[in-house]
């Protein structure tokens, strides 16, 4: 099986959604963050591996403690998800830390500044014009 052959695709979206729902529900872990979200699933070719990359909103402590509740409930996890897909091997698991959401969050919010100080300046400009022009008359 290739690395991007549609069977791998579809494995890693369906373990990509039975991760999350595990991760949502099944887990009592405290120091897992209510706020964490699969972004994306890498189920290797052999379905011996999986990197999943996890996106946790909160600060730096959040993240960390995060990344430790799921490593400890690993065992867990993959039990779960072996019940759950019926896979010929249930891969390893192994999650990685993704700042793409906090990333593209703060995006926007430099980018909603802007287009306000953009915003801000025409209207001052637009002002200065309608007195100017009302000035003249």
């Amino acid at each position: 099986m290739r690395k991007n052959s549609i069977k791998n695709t579809r494995i890693n979206g369906e373990v990509q959604k039975v991760l999350a729902e595990i991760i949502r529900g099944d887990i009592k872990d405290p120091r897992i963050s209510p706020l964490t979200s699969v972004v994306a699933v890498e189920v290797a070719p052999d379905l011996k591996n999986c990197k999943a990359y996890i996106s946790v909103l909160g600060n730096e402590q959040a993240q960390k403690d995060t990344l430790a509740g799921l490593k400890s409930a690993e065992g867990y996890i993959k039990k779960r998800l072996a019940k759950i897909i019926n896979l010929r091997n249930t891969p390893e698991l192994h999650f990685v830390i993704d700042q793409s959401i906090a990333y593209g969050v703060d995006m926007s919010r430099k980018i909603d500044e802007v287009v306000k100080d953009i915003v801000s300046e025409e209207d001052d400009l637009w002002e200065e014009d309608v007195f100017e022009d009302e000035d003249e008359e």
